[in-house]
Order: C-alpha cells, then structure tokens, then sequence
C-alpha cells in the first residue's frame, strides 16, 4: 500500500502564501510522476501542477508565474508553493503519485491520492 498525507492547507488573505506538501510513504520502489489537484466547492476537480522524477514541472494556465512544483525524491515529497493568492484558489487541494511498488518479489504500479488540504483564500 501506498500512503500520501497532505499538509500546509489554511485561510489565507488575497495576496498572501501557502506552502502544501505531500509526503508518500509505504512500500514505494520509485515514484514517477507527482501532481496536485484542487477542487472548488460546487466543481469538478481540476489538475494544477505536475512534475516528473526528472523535475521539469508543468502548470495550469490560471496558477503560472505565482505556484511552483517541487519535489525532494530522497523524501518522497512534493510541495506547491503557492504565491498571490487569490479568492479563485479556494478549494480542496489534493496530491496524486504514480510509480512502482514493491512488495515482496513483485513489482506493481500505483498510483495514489491524499485526503486533500483545505486552502481558503479570502478577499
């Protein structure tokens, strides 16, 4: 099994910052791709970031110039740094990680989801 635990979701002025991170933990063997979603109240969820286990990152159109994408691999982390924040973030913010597992003798994909963080960015 594979876990992700978000983290760093608050209540936030327009303007301000907030840093989410995710961590994976369980029998992970490599982990390729790490994303972040957000899902506004009344909305369907929507894709936001994505970074690959070479780092390049990339952004939906609305979030670019003020969220960055990281990841720590020795830490099996990924973190959205989200500048000027804006009332339009508001939402749940959920991370999703594809890899390999490894369990034992056998090597399987997964690909796993957190709870999600509440980011609420007031006016």
């Amino acid at each position: 099994q594979v876990q992700l635990v978000e983290s760093g979701g608050g209540l936030v002025e327009a303007g301000g910052s907030l840093r989410l991170s995710c961590v994976a933990s369980g029998d992970i063997f490599s982990i390729a791709r790490m994303y972040w979603y957000r899902q506004a109240p009344g909305k369907k969820r929507e894709w936001v970031a994505g970074t690959s286990n070479s780092g390049s990152a990339t952004y939906e159109d609305s979030v670019k110039g003020r969220f960055t994408i990281s990841r720590d691999n020795a830490k099996n982390t990924v973190y959205l740094q989200m500048n000027n924040l804006k009332p339009e973030d508001t939402g749940v913010y959920f991370c999703n990680v594809d890899g390999i597992r490894h369990n034992g003798h056998k090597y399987q994909d997964f690909d796993a989801w957190g709870q999600g963080t509440q980011v609420t960015v007031s006016s």
